[in-house]
């Protein structure tokens, strides 16, 4: 866990079934995904590489900077500009996440 001011951000593997899915597609679907709280945001999942179908995905030439998390790179899917974020260096304090994949809609499978 990491809280700067007030901002506290946590990550942490969860036993639950995530799936992304666009237009139909599964883009993704994992069960040992890692859950990022961070205050003011929803949780989010964070996706192991081999869980997502980089196939189906372009990288995108946007990137941004969190002052918690670090500088985050973008994929695309046809019809969805930068769906999917990642973490290739991460601040230390959520190092867990290099590499991992985040889609802004996810869904809880029930097995």
């Amino acid at each position: 866990m990491t809280s700067t001011t007030g901002h506290t951000i946590t990550v942490e593997p969860v036993p639950v079934h995530v799936r992304a899915v666009h237009d139909g597609r599964v883009l993704a679907e994992s069960r040992r995904p890692l859950a990022l709280r961070e205050t003011g945001c929803p949780v989010r999942y964070y996706l192991p590489p081999e869980d997502v179908r980089l196939d189906l995905l372009t990288p995108s030439d946007t990137r941004t900077h969190c002052p918690f998390k670090g500088d985050a790179s973008y994929w695309s899917a046809p019809g969805a500009a930068d769906l999917v974020w990642s973490y290739p260096q991460p601040l230390e304090q959520v190092a867990s996440i290099k590499d991992h994949l985040c889609f802004y809609a996810t869904e809880v499978v029930s097995d």
